[in-house]
């Protein structure tokens, strides 16, 4: 997760970005007839079988839907993304040219594990979560060591998270479904919120990584990580990590923000120099939820973020005491059972009411107003109207009758 923490005078710094990562040999080339995975998909196996994205698969694999990695930056040219990546703009304020071995480091690690394809016809390399979708790289924050760090670092605050809100607005405008902010902020922006509140508005899910700052600092020990933005905007999905055995990372930051987890700790990812390197941190799990996202996108393009969201928290694994904790959320998400989810929620209810009728940032909208009636309604009720007429006439005739026959009884 590529952050930026606290510095004298209240401007924000950049730190490193995943807690770990280690380096893994070339995978060779495999004859086309081979069956046999290489062993970069043996070492990914447990990822996918823990979110059972190879079942949800079955189902889409997420084609016509864009993702867009606001990060450091993607090398579409590496094998397992080629031809699956649009390169927008660069909001970092830096010139650090492309080709640079340091530029895009952590964006193409996070690419991959959304959007990663493979090769040698999908047998050798990563296979992302949703495997057929488009990845829209915006660049808004240099890797470490990037040459130009130093420049961007000390950049003002507003600077910053103007790059960050234009990076959002971009993604939006341009036809992304979902967006993946593997990247933290210790402090809040109203720009960024309003960025995200439109993003909401037009049908946008937004997945986040919860933060690296767990340990003796979080709530293992009765306190809560520090906060994190964006994923503790309102209506951001936040997600932690958890290892192959589907405890919380020692790292993961624990706090209410977390809405779900998902593997994190030696997840083999691609770089951009093409070589595979197992990461650990936030950012990775952030990656696969987000092809998660991807794949229900695909299937139900119309279904509304706060539904995309339900159909994740609703669907978990391994799902805590009591159904939520800071730490792993409402549990491991399972890709196969949130997409079956998210199909009876698309029977339930349209897209334009789930969006105008949930909570926004800036407190809740009143009730939709009666809508006008149409021709058919109005018909019905004139008819029902008539009839209420005749019957109320017959009974006035019946009970002057009544009475005349009791006068003549009478007299």
């Amino acid at each position: 997760m590529l952050t930026r923490g606290w510095r004298p005078r209240v401007a924000l710094l950049a730190v490193a970005g995943l807690v770990s990562l280690a380096a893994l040999p070339a995978a060779p080339a495999l004859d086309a007839a081979a069956a046999p995975a290489d062993s970069i998909q043996a070492k990914q196996q447990w990822v996918l079988s823990m979110l059972h994205a190879e079942a949800a698969w079955s189902v889409t694999r997420g084609a016509g839907v864009t993702v867009a990695v606001i990060d450091s930056g993607v090398n579409p040219d590496v094998s397992d993304l080629s031809g699956s990546v649009t390169t927008g703009p660069n909001y970092t304020g830096v010139t650090t040219s492309s080709f640079n071995k340091d530029w895009g480091v952590h964006g193409t690690w996070i690419a991959s594990l959304i959007a990663g394809h493979g090769h040698d016809g999908g047998l050798s390399g990563v296979v992302g979560t949703a495997p057929a979708a488009r990845i829209l790289s915006i660049r808004v924050i240099p890797d470490r060591a990037d040459p130009h760090y130093g420049k961007y670092e000390r950049e003002q605050e507003a600077v910053i998270q103007q790059s960050l809100a234009d990076g959002i607005k971009y993604a939006v405008t341009h036809g992304a479904k979902v967006i993946s902010m593997s990247i933290g902020y210790s402090a809040p922006s109203l720009k960024v919120r309003l960025a995200l509140q439109d993003a909401y508005d037009h049908g946008v899910v937004v997945i986040a990584s919860a933060g690296n700052s767990g340990g003796p600092n979080s709530d293992r020990v009765g306190k809560a990580a520090p906060e994190s933005f964006p994923a503790d905007y309102p209506g951001v999905i936040s997600v932690s990590a958890v290892d192959v055995n589907g405890d919380v990372a020692g790292f993961s930051s624990a706090n209410l923000s977390v809405k779900v987890a998902a593997p994190g700790v030696s997840v083999p990812a691609q770089g951009r120099d093409g070589q595979y390197w197992l990461v650990s941190g936030t950012s990775p799990a952030c990656a696969l939820v987000a092809g998660v996202a991807a794949l229900i996108k695909s299937k139900y393009p119309r279904l509304a973020p706060d539904l995309v969201a339900s159909a994740l928290t609703s669907t978990t694994t391994d799902r805590p005491a009591g159904g939520y904790d800071s730490q792993v959320g409402f549990g491991i998400v399972d890709a196969a059972a949130a997409l079956a989810k998210a199909g009876r929620l698309a029977g339930v209810r349209p897209v334009q009411a789930s969006i105008k009728a949930t909570v926004k940032y800036h407190g809740v909208l009143p009730p939709a107003p009666v809508q006008p009636r149409g021709s058919g309604q109005l018909v019905l009720f004139s008819l029902l109207a008539l009839t209420s007429l005749v019957l109320i006439a017959a009974a006035g005739t019946r009970l002057a009758v009544l009475r005349r026959s009791l006068t003549r009884a009478n007299r």
